[in-house]
């Protein structure tokens, strides 16, 4: 059992927690994820770690209220406990040759996007970090993000901050100035993902996403992940959850996200 040690309402649905783990943290990766389950007859779903730190022994996640067990896990407080906790799972992220990033996070995709950046400042990069959402109330980490990039972009679907518009417009704008941009790393829903990677392909800029797909194990035998990449089938839980956004189907992962999706309301029906 995991003890949660803080938790914070960043947004409507969207809920941070600081958990003691010092096992995991103590190997986490940016890029790497953790398998979860709150109680004894609950469904484990994979969470991608937004944070670590090793000395004090605790990572942390951030997960968004959409189905039955991200919505018991948003009833935990401070204090509780979340009883299983597995993981560091997946591969890190490798990164390009370069050492000018562009890291990209949209909506809930911020959270995983945060360790990108923070690892590639930390190692001297020329980090560029654009966040955007659909709405200012769904925007967060956004001084997190600004200590660990050279320069933050902020654009919203409504315009209530920053760009009116899409994290691809400022994109295209960066390019369009004659920014060096080596690579860029984007994690969002799968539309954003696939608008990052259409642009960046007509110019040759190596892009990297990460993939949130549905998971039974998190250690490759159930299949239930699986991805084509360059017309090869991987599996996001032990390939991944980080892949060449040129290479990925996109949408085929997007037919995966959708297929339970009956199964998921009634299992709201319980609840």
């Amino acid at each position: 059992m995991n003890k949660i040690i803080e938790r914070q309402d960043l947004a409507t649905s969207l809920k941070k927690f600081v958990v003691e783990a010092p096992m995991i943290a103590r190997r986490a990766q940016p890029g790497q994820f953790v398998m979860l389950r709150v109680h004894e007859q609950g469904e484990r779903i994979p969470l991608t770690i937004a944070d670590f730190d090793r000395e004090r022994g605790t990572i942390t996640l951030v997960a968004q209220e959409v189905g039955r067990t991200t919505r018991l896990l948003g009833r935990l407080n401070e204090g509780d406990y979340i009883l299983d906790l597995l993981g560091p799972l997946g591969e890190p992220t490798a990164h390009p040759e370069g050492k000018n990033a562009v890291c990209i996070g949209g909506g809930v995709g911020i959270a995983p996007v945060y360790p990108e950046a923070k690892e590639l400042h930390q190692k001297g990069y020329n980090v560029t970090s654009i966040i955007g959402a659909r709405t200012s109330e769904l925007l967060f980490f956004e001084e997190e993000m600004a200590a660990v990039s050279n320069e933050l972009f902020v654009a919203t679907d409504d315009g209530s901050k920053g760009h009116h518009g899409f994290v691809t417009d400022i994109l295209q704008k960066l390019i369009d100035e004659g920014r060096p941009i080596d690579f860029v790393i984007a994690v969002g829903p799968i539309p954003m993902m696939k608008a990052v990677a259409d642009l960046t392909r007509k110019y040759g800029i190596k892009t990297i996403v990460s993939l949130n797909s549905m998971m039974v194990d998190g250690t490759g035998m159930c299949g239930g992940c699986r991805v084509t990449v360059g017309g090869e089938v991987k599996f996001t839980c032990v390939d991944g959850p980080s892949f060449d956004a040129h290479l990925l189907d996109f949408d085929e992962q997007m037919r995966r996200l959708c297929m339970y999706r009956e199964q998921e309301k009634m299992s709201e029906v319980d609840e």
